[in-house]
Order: structure tokens, then sequence, then C-alpha cells
């Protein structure tokens, strides 16, 4: 199933709970990432309003505005960027938003790719390696 339609359905079943004042029984959004056959890699959001958007790169949660900000300067004028540009662009934007230094066991990185769609979480080196890049950058 594309990502953009099960996002779009999953925001019409909230929307539709939303007409009614009493009952808002889906109260939290939703990440839906995945690769369309035909379109490629997608990202998706949807809120309890019912609302379904695409985007680039996201975030949700506490000091999610911050986070959409610096990813829009960020990604203004780039079209597309490769796997360890993207992992050291999701890294340093928690970082600047929490305006805290993370260390290796502080987080948690999960990727999937086109050449390897399998999800999986990145190990504490590979983490430790992009720091290291993020901090030679700066």
């Amino acid at each position: 199933m594309p990502v953009s339609y099960l996002a779009r359905r999953m925001g019409d079943v909230a929307q539709i709970y939303t007409q009614h004042a009493y009952m808002r029984p889906i109260g939290a959004a939703s990440v839906f990432v995945g690769i369309d056959e035909e379109v490629g890699p997608q990202l998706f959001t949807q809120d309890p309003s019912g609302v379904a958007l695409g985007y680039k790169a996201v975030a949700v949660g506490a000091k999610e505005q911050e986070a959409m900000n610096m990813f829009e300067k960020r990604l203004k004028g780039v079209d597309s960027l490769d796997t360890q540009a993207t992992i050291n662009l999701a890294i340093s934007t928690l970082q600047s938003t929490l305006q805290m230094d993370v260390k290796p066991s502080d987080i948690e990185v999960g990727i999937v790719t086109v050449d390897n769609p399998k999800f999986r979480k990145l190990d504490e080196a590979a983490i430790d390696a992009a720091l290291i890049a993020i901090a030679e950058r700066d």
C-alpha cells in the first residue's frame, strides 16, 4: 500500500471523529515512512485533526516548530541527500534544537534505504562517527 494513501486514509478516519466535540480517540500525530514502487522514498505525517502532509524531513513532538524551521533552512535548494548526509542532518538538527551535545548512547538512529529496505538501527560506533563528522564540520 502506498504510504501517501495510508497517511491520507488515517487522516480521513481521524477527521471523521473531529466532527463530534466529545470524540477524539485518535489524539496523536503519526509519521509514515515507506518506499513506494513508483515514486520512491516517501515521508508523511498525519495529525489528530485529520491533516496528512508529505515532507522531505519532519519532526513531531516537543520543539517541533524549531526543528521544522531548521530543516527548512538546511534543505533549501537541496534536491537529495545521501544516507550519511541525511543521518548527519537529523542528528545535528536534534542537537541544535535541544541545545545540548548528545552521546552515542543517548540516541537511537533507525534507517531504511532503497538499497536495503529493511529497517535497522545504527550501532553506537556509527552514531559516534556521525557525531565526530558533525563536530569537525562545525
